[in-house]
């Protein structure tokens, strides 16, 4: 009797095995035919990729060990040493933390654009400017990028655009079909979106790209384990479901939290008041994300009082799983800046993160309600 599982076993091994040198022949003259090493290749991590690679409608993906792999392995696609990479001045901390701390060591050269002059490349890029890294929305002020418009200068200037796609999610923006050269997704976040999974993954427009993505996680070691690969496989099943349920929460809290007296701004670009609210809602076809920010009074005090005064809304320096949490961009993601990189992007003391689960929103709504009661 054969056996046909309906989800596809974990291969939770490091090492497969051949027959004989026939088949260890065939498996180097046939790529993607079999496997011999888990870092080289893995069916659950294979699966991983080309189930993120059909939602982004890319030409080829792969998995990697966390978001931050996945950014490496996305710059080292295009750059070597002596090359210049711009990136979004707006972006997330661990980010700008790899580029100015780490490549910059290897010989890549860093500047960051401002958000406002995103669309006007010509004074920034250099005869050795391989590449912008950009968000799709930003972390942690919540800015919507116009894909198009940044891949359109790119395309003039003659480098390539990669997006984060993280806080939007395929579902949302597909920044492939907007003209980016790669997408890169810390599957960690909405794609696994249960919180216990680390993981990254780099989705590439043309083949070639995507086999040289490949090379580097093969050779760096940035290959993504079986189990993990397996669980975040299992999170996708649902995104759609939970990236509606996020967007519909969050509207739902923004809503309720411009209007508290106790807080003076709320960043979120389902508000009809957010600067690109429209462009938001047409390149995320009507959906919003599950993501926000609301400033509180610049006072450590408040901000604990806040905090301590919340029962569902765990603190948790991370983002996107369906139990609701809130972040400090200023001690955690944002840490690494300098306080006069942070003053910039309006990241104060007062400034809370809020990753909004799929849990009732009335009940979030009163969980938020008392906890700044107690401010």
């Amino acid at each position: 009797m054969s056996i046909s599982p309906k989800v596809t076993p974990i291969y939770q091994t490091s090492v497969f095995t051949f027959e004989d040198l026939n088949a260890l022949e065939a498996y180097f003259e046939q790529p993607g035919q079999s496997y011999l090493y888990s870092r080289n290749g893995n069916p659950n991590t294979d699966e991983l990729a080309q189930e993120v690679n059909q939602l982004e409608k890319g030409n080829g993906a792969v998995a990697t060990s966390s978001g931050m792999s996945a950014i490496l392995t996305a710059v080292l696609v295009y750059c070597q040493a002596g090359d210049h990479v711009l990136c979004a001045e707006e972006i997330y901390g661990g980010s700008a933390a790899l580029l100015t701390q780490e490549l910059t060591r290897m010989g890549i050269q860093i500047t960051f654009v401002p958000m406002a002059e995103m669309y006007g490349l010509g004074s920034y890029v250099q005869p050795n400017t391989k590449l912008i890294l950009a968000e799709t929305i930003s972390n942690p002020m919540m800015t919507v990028l116009d894909l198009a418009k940044v891949a359109q200068a790119c395309q003039v200037q003659g480098i390539k655009l990669v997006v984060d796609n993280t806080f939007a999610s395929p579902v949302i923006t597909k920044p492939l079909q907007l003209g980016a050269d790669l997408v890169i997704h810390s599957v960690t976040k909405y794609l696994s979106g249960h919180s216990d999974v680390t993981a990254g993954v780099v989705i590439a427009k043309d083949t070639a790209d995507a086999q040289r993505a490949k090379q580097i996680v093969v050779a760096w070691g940035l290959t993504l384990s079986p189990f993990e690969s397996w669980l975040a496989s299992r999170g996708l099943k649902t995104l759609k479901l939970r990236i509606k349920q996020h967007s519909e929460n969050a509207l739902a809290l923004a809503t309720y939290l411009k209007q508290h007296p106790k807080v003076s701004e709320v960043f979120y670009p389902g508000l009809p008041d957010h600067p690109q609210h429209a462009l938001a809602a047409a390149q995320g076809h009507g959906l919003f994300g599950g993501m926000l920010s609301f400033r509180l009074a610049d006072e450590a005090e408040t901000v604990n009082r806040f905090m301590r005064g919340l029962t569902h809304m765990p603190f948790a320096p991370s983002l996107a799983g369906v139990v609701s949490s809130i972040s400090y961009p200023l001690g955690t993601s944002h840490r690494a800046l300098t306080p006069e990189q942070r003053e910039k992007l309006g990241i104060t003391v007062g400034l809370i993160r809020l990753s909004v689960g799929i849990e009732d929103a009335d009940e979030l709504i009163t969980d938020l309600d008392k906890a700044l009661a107690a401010i």
